[in-house]
């Protein structure tokens, strides 16, 4: 049986974060990857989704020129970005491996199964460690309906050889309205169904509302507070029922939710509980078991599921397995994006002792490419200090995290006053949005 002194489950970025931390820090470490080295961000999540997306913004800025400087404005010709978005996927598995390997860390291909509180088996092999650190991320959710298996996943999304002239996505989250974005910008004719009216939940509805009409400016089609009951394969086509609601389509995504990848660890025998969610952790994002940690997507909490937040965590638990620190976890602020066509952002608190809400679609930032809107909220505390933002533009991406830098450093228009931006650009417009 070989023995290390800390093995890692998952080969995403928060696990091969980890992994280089302790090896650089002198441990001897093993990761364990049952699907595609690298994980889902690069493979088939974020990164790969932001090379799709530079087609929307292209074309978008295009089509807010026509006639400005530009005539025609052609649709994304999805198969040669399909092409040269694989040019960033295909090499991520292997490299990320070989990475590792170069790195002097062992490297384990397989299914892994906990069989006891400090050994796991891979492939009859068994393998013991003193600390363990789960990073096995999640994968798609799927609803349970009729039908269910004519569903496709996000995954299945961003590998199409060829976009259908009719698409249909079930859900109305990040996901479902980036890949809608995506589809509409080649052509397509795109439909996202939901079983309430409240999209994008977890944002000002105010805001999340204005990029909904922005999208249906665009040809998207919403239909809210259908709760889809069955999909059935008719003709070469799908045919989808709700109470008083049909639709026929070409292909149907499902971007109803994740769900934690720990279902096939055997974590009872380690004495490690989860739930739906994934791993049930403490302050130090430790299990039940003390020798396991969990972090990235597999951790059972409610803050957001994002790459950058693996990563610190990663780095957290690392610092506390060499001995560098035994404070609990304190998450900086987390701004979020949607990257849709606009782009809505958030950070921080959404209420506050004063709100200063403004449509800043003519100020020069936005009206010289003739974006169709941008809008901006700044919440204040009694100091009048900035606490929190929310924003809709092209540029919001950006901005969040500036205004995130300002809320770390407490800043107050009388601080941001005295800074120099480069100008004209969204940052300088900052003075005048507080």
């Amino acid at each position: 049986m070989e023995k290390f002194d800390t093995i890692i489950i998952g080969a995403g970025p928060a696990g091969l974060a980890a992994a280089y931390n302790l090896k650089g820090n002198g441990q001897n470490v093993a990761v364990i990857e049952n699907n595609l080295w690298g994980g889902t961000c690069p493979n088939r999540g974020c990164d790969p989704k932001k090379v799709l997306l530079s087609g929307v913004e292209a074309r978008d800025r295009m089509a807010q020129l026509q006639n400005k400087g530009f005539d025609n404005v052609p649709f994304v010709n999805w198969e040669q970005l399909e092409t040269f978005k694989e040019k960033f996927t295909k090499p991520v598995s292997t490299g990320s491996r070989k990475g590792i390997v170069d790195a002097g860390i062992t490297a384990i291909d397989g299914q892994p199964k906990f069989t006891s509180e400090d050994t796991l088996v891979v492939n009859g092999i068994e393998y013991q460690a003193d600390k363990f650190i789960i990073a096995t991320g999640q994968r798609p959710s799927y609803l349970d309906i009729v039908g269910k298996e004519h569903l496709l996943s996000s995954t299945d999304f961003l590998s199409l050889k060829k976009m259908p002239e009719d698409i249909t996505i079930i859900g109305a989250g990040y996901i479902a309205f980036e890949l809608a974005t995506i589809a509409n910008a080649t052509g397509a004719k795109v439909h996202i169904i939901h079983h309430n009216d409240r999209p994008l939940k977890e944002f000002d509805q105010e805001y999340a509302m204005e990029l909904v009409k922005q999208l249906e400016n665009k040809g998207i089609d919403f239909n809210f507070n259908v709760d889809t009951q069955s999909i059935t394969a008719q003709d070469g086509k799908y045919l989808l029922k709700a109470d008083n609601f049909e639709l026929t389509t070409d292909l149907v995504i499902g971007a109803t939710g994740r769900i934690a990848n720990v279902d096939f660890l055997d974590l009872e025998k380690a004495n490690v509980q989860y739930n739906r969610h994934g791993v049930v952790v403490n302050d130090h994002l430790q299990s039940t078991n003390e020798n396991v940690y969990a972090i990235g997507d597999v951790v059972s909490t409610k803050q957001p599921k994002l790459t950058p937040v693996g990563g610190f965590e990663a780095g957290y638990v690392s610092d506390i397995l060499l001995g560098k620190t035994d404070k609990k976890l304190e998450l900086p602020l987390i701004p979020t994006v949607v990257y849709g066509s606009p782009k809505l952002a958030k950070v921080g608190e959404q209420t506050g002792d004063k709100i200063v809400e403004q449509d800043v679609t003519s100020w020069f930032t936005y009206s010289h490419t003739n974006e169709p809107v941008a809008k901006v909220k700044i919440v204040l505390n009694d100091k009048k200090q900035i606490i929190g933002a929310t924003l809709l533009s092209n540029e919001a991406d950006s901005l969040i995290n500036l205004l995130t830098l300002a809320i770390k450093q407490k800043m107050s228009h009388e601080d941001v006053v005295k800074e120099i931006f480069a100008y004209p650009t969204a940052a300088s417009d900052l003075e005048y949005l507080i």
